[in-house]
């Protein structure tokens, strides 16, 4: 009963096969070969223009560098306050770009208020020297807290960041669980809403080890390379990433993985609402459940063997905790069964 983290799920057996099916022979080195180039087509494919694709080993890695690619002296990246670039990240955005900084804005469970984000790029708007200047807008797609931004909640983010002259960077670390959440296309949830350069991570939906920067602007893609290059992000044997992407593009496999991630997550939800001891704390959109139980009932599950994490509460929750309460995580995959919700219901109640 594994609920700690779409992390802890090893690789779709798809993906494993072709990973294993790419390993003998020779292959043009550094993103080069026949492979990478019909990965790079295949996402252009998927999202309906050429786009440019850099591989990278991380999350961190693609956050870091999708805001640096826009950084500018002085810089201020404007994201959720509870967002994945301002909290897990160890400072890596500010240090690939330099020093640039990151501003928090606030929003319930997850997502920035709009009124809230024009006021704190509005505030360095001037240009003031001592004060910075404005360089980015980041969204995280699905959010730190198992939320989705709505299109037009990014379209509204974009025409901020148009009237200020900003890029509109979204973190997909869950980008396909948003994705089916919201039933849309990658097109529809990105570039046609404003979006400009895309963290798209595949590691958490079945991959090994896969995750990519898109860039819209094929023009600033350029510099990438050297940012890439430089950050010592290049991977030399790239064909294994691009096995991982092409087994994961094969069939809609990756909106499947995704699809049964989320239906999991339902289906946990619901379970977790027929226990006096626990209740749902706000409703899930993707693949993470919040749910407020009573401590010592939570410690007895998690002795019997379900993997969880205790969260804190985010901004926006409205609920009530009491004493003997706390709030908890719970994160579905690819590989979580209905036999393992079934199993932690039943402990649960």
């Amino acid at each position: 009963m594994i609920f700690a983290s779409d992390n802890w799920a090893g690789a779709h057996p798809k993906v494993a096969e072709r990973l294993s099916a790419s390993a003998a022979g020779y292959s043009r080195a550094y993103g080069d070969g026949d492979l990478d180039r019909a990965v790079y087509k295949r996402f252009s494919e998927i999202f309906e223009r050429e786009v440019a694709v850099f591989f990278v080993a991380t999350g961190t890695a693609a956050n870091s560098l999708s805001l640096a690619a826009y950084g500018k002296p002085g810089g201020i990246s404007f994201a959720h306050r509870e967002a994945h670039v301002l909290e897990d990240e160890c400072g890596a955005p500010e240090y690939f770009s330099h020093g640039s900084r990151l501003s928090p804005v606030d929003g319930p469970l997850g997502r920035m208020d709009i009124g809230n984000l024009e006021r704190a790029v509005g505030r360095f708007a001037s240009e003031n020297v001592h004060g910075g200047r404005a360089s980015a807008i980041s969204v995280t797609q699905s959010t730190e807290v198992g939320t989705v931004y709505g299109l037009d909640d990014i379209a509204a983010i974009s025409a901020i960041a148009r009237r200020h002259g900003l890029p509109l960077h979204m973190d997909g670390a869950r980008f396909a669980n948003a994705l089916v959440s919201l039933d849309t296309t990658p097109a529809e949830m990105t570039w046609k809403r404003g979006v400009d350069i895309i963290s798209f991570g595949g590691t958490k939906n079945g991959c090994w080890c896969a995750e990519a920067i898109i860039m819209f602007d094929l023009d600033r893609a350029r510099e990438m390379a050297f940012l890439r290059k430089r950050s010592a992000q290049l991977f030399s044997k790239s064909r294994f990433i691009s096995a991982q992407f092409d087994a994961y593009f094969d069939g809609g496999l990756w909106l499947e993985t995704a699809r049964h991630a989320n239906a999991m997550s339902a289906r946990l939800a619901a379970a977790i609402a027929t226990s006096p001891a626990a209740r749902v704390a706000w409703q899930p959109q993707a693949n993470e459940v919040f749910a407020v139980i009573r401590t010592e009932v939570a410690k007895k599950v998690q002795d019997a063997g379900a993997a969880f994490y205790d969260w804190h509460a985010p901004a926006g929750f409205d609920g009530e905790i009491g004493e003997d309460e706390a709030l908890y995580r719970f994160v579905t995959s690819f590989a979580t069964t209905e036999d393992e919700i079934d199993r932690f219901g039943n402990l649960l109640r």
